[in-house]
């Protein structure tokens, strides 16, 4: 190999060892773990496929909240947050530098305080005691007599609330940097094939020019819809939830893993849950990936 093409191998290889150390290993651990009962004292015992079949025969909290649980709040948070994002960025797009800066900023802000607004914002809203505010204006305008205990009782409704509150992460920023960067030449010759609104523009000519952007917002969406079990944790203040209404797959993981210490079990969950991201991620891949 020439000295000349060693360069970029040279750049690229800081990142790779940090992808193949964190990632790729963990990884590799994790399968490697599912097959066996761990519990972080003793060695693992190599149990074979049978934490996968105590998953999916025996394991009745799973089947009877934590996956329905986890479907439901994904089904709705994931399109739903993707969507949000995007109509947002469109919407933001089509104002002047300083209010779309303002803006982009105000929308974007909850997915990096959402673990602060937990405790300063929404828990304060549905306490569950007189004080709430969602009690207090509930009693004061004769809706109901008693306090609800909102953070039991609706527990997955508040938390899928809260997930499309805080959807406008990094894939909504990419989606406001694909829309601004689109082509205004596109739009002209649009105009001069019949494209009449907005509406129109958005369909037949953003869409389409910023494939790469929409990608990258939907995977950015799957990961972090399947990876918002704090949400429960936080506003419940426990790990399971009361009665289980907001566990999801994290949380099961979290369970297992940190609080029964029972790693290999964990392991296979989170094998699990890998294996569903992935699936989806394949999905949204076929969708904008550009066909040959």
């Amino acid at each position: 190999m020439k000295t000349g093409k060693k360069y970029p191998f040279l750049f690229l290889l800081p990142y790779v060892l940090i992808f193949t150390v964190f990632i790729i290993l963990p990884i590799i651990v994790a399968i490697g773990l599912s097959f066996t009962d761990f519990n972080t004292v003793q060695s693992p015992n190599f149990v074979g496929f049978n934490n996968y079949i105590n998953l999916a025969t025996q394991d009745s909290i799973f089947m009877q909240y934590v996956l329905p649980n986890t479907v439901t709040f994904s089904l709705i948070v994931g399109p739903g947050g993707y969507c949000l994002s995007f109509l947002l960025a469109w919407a933001i797009a089509q104002l002047t530098r300083v209010p779309r800066m303002i803006l982009a900023l105000i929308f974007y802000s909850p997915s990096l305080t959402a673990g602060v607004a937990m405790n300063v914002l929404w828990k304060i809203i549905f306490s569950g005691d007189a004080t709430g505010y969602a009690n207090s204006i509930a009693i004061n305008l004769g809706i109901q007599t008693e306090p609800i205990a909102w953070l039991i009782s609706y527990l997955l409704p508040i938390m899928i609330i809260i997930g499309l509150w805080s959807s406008a992460g990094v894939g909504f920023l990419a989606m406001l940097a694909g829309i601004m960067n689109a082509d205004e030449e596109l739009y002209e010759a649009g105009a001069i094939d019949g494209i009449k609104n907005r509406f129109q523009q958005m369909i037949y000519i953003t869409i389409p020019t910023m494939k790469a952007q929409m990608l990258f917002g939907a995977v950015m969406a799957i990961v972090n819809t399947f990876n918002n079990g704090a949400i429960g944790v936080q506003l419940s203040g426990s790990n399971p939830t009361p009665g289980y209404a907001g566990q999801l797959i994290v949380n099961h993981i979290d369970d297992y893993g940190f609080i029964r210490y029972e790693m290999g079990y964990a392991a296979a969950v989170s094998v699990v849950l890998l294996l569903i991201i992935s699936l989806f991620s394949a999905v949204a891949s076929s969708l904008f990936t550009e066909k040959e």
